[in-house]
């Protein structure tokens, strides 16, 4: 075995057991080293968000699979290089992600006013924080104090980390619940399904005829001819189109939910939620109830952003966030 992979995995051990609660983090972490992080990193985004509507989803994405690896630690911004051939971003669970040149940015902008003081790791989750807050969803406060890795994970834990495209509501609920979510939680996080697209290359296990125990989850016979017809099977562009999340793509609100419970869920879990008696309940009370999706969402976002992170001596703060 490869001795890098097996001292990437002693160290992974270490740092989840240790950061697994986000100990070490607080929510006025830099009142001293650097009180105008938040500030810098929201004036960023506004005028990124108008230039390319589609940025807050993908940075949400990009900040969700990077804490479901190996901790919000930054990694999934790390390049491969000589040192990581096949860094997390070959795994093909990552296809689609995208916008990590803007955490590039927006750290470059911090370090010129507070040099080497601001993780990568931080900085990702502000923006994450951001694209919610300023897609109209909940202003979320979130404690800082995120150390970056000081190892790349490969693709191979990548691909053993994150959820598959066609994952149901029980995978789901095993995914959230090893960050501490509650079911409601763990529905409300799925909310963030709201914004953006999902590509037809993730949708089209959908439009095959239910096999033997599996079942397509709620879904009307006209919106199952809208994704025939926008996602056909055998399609060589299948990774190249998309299909809306809902009629609200570019908005943080409830419409997912009510989507669903109309029988217009895009993914596999977004329709089988519906008709899971653990889960249907709680899709009902966010559909009627936006701010208490809101508070909800803002609950599991904070649980997820403390995922197995490190804290003081256990990682780095690198100059850039695409190298180690």
């Amino acid at each position: 075995m490869d001795p890098r992979a097996i001292v990437a995995g002693i160290c992974l051990l270490l740092f989840n057991s240790i950061g697994a609660r986000g100990e070490g983090l607080s929510y006025n972490f830099y009142e001293a080293s650097c009180p105008q992080a938040e500030d810098i990193v929201r004036a960023a985004l506004g005028p990124i968000f108008l230039s390319d509507p589609t940025t807050p989803a993908a940075l949400l994405r990009l900040m969700f699979h990077d804490c479901q690896v190996q901790g919000c630690d930054a990694s999934i911004l790390v390049d491969s290089s000589e040192a990581y051939a096949s860094s997390e971003m070959a795994s093909g669970r990552n296809f689609g992600v995208r916008k990590r040149e803007t955490i590039d940015i927006l750290k470059a902008l911090v370090e010129a006013e507070c040099p080497q003081q601001v993780s990568c790791a931080d900085i990702l989750v502000m923006a994450a924080q951001e694209a919610v807050h300023l897609s109209g969803g909940p202003e979320i406060k979130v404690p800082l104090g995120r150390r970056d890795s000081i190892v790349a994970p490969s693709s191979k834990l990548a691909d053993f980390s994150l959820p598959a495209a066609n994952i149901g509501v029980d995978g789901a609920l095993q995914v959230f619940s090893k960050h501490g979510m509650t079911v409601e939680e763990s529905v409300a996080i799925l909310g963030a399904h709201t914004l953006g697209v999902t590509h037809c290359l993730n949708v089209l296990n959908r439009l095959n005829e239910a096999g033997e125990g599996q079942t397509k989850g709620a879904i009307t016979a006209g919106f199952e001819a809208f994704l025939r017809l926008n996602c056909p099977q055998g399609s060589s562009a299948s990774n190249l189109t998309f299909v809306l999340n809902d009629p609200t793509a570019a908005v943080f609100d409830n419409h997912y939910y009510k989507n669903a419970f109309g029988g217009h869920g895009v993914l596999q879990v977004d329709a089988e939620m519906v008709m899971d008696p653990r889960t249907a309940p709680v899709v009902q009370l966010f559909a009627d109830n936006e701010a208490y999706f809101f508070e909800a969402f803002s609950s599991a976002f904070v649980k997820l952003s403390r995922s197995g992170v490190l804290t003081g001596d256990q990682g780095v703060v690198r100059k850039t966030c695409n190298a180690i």
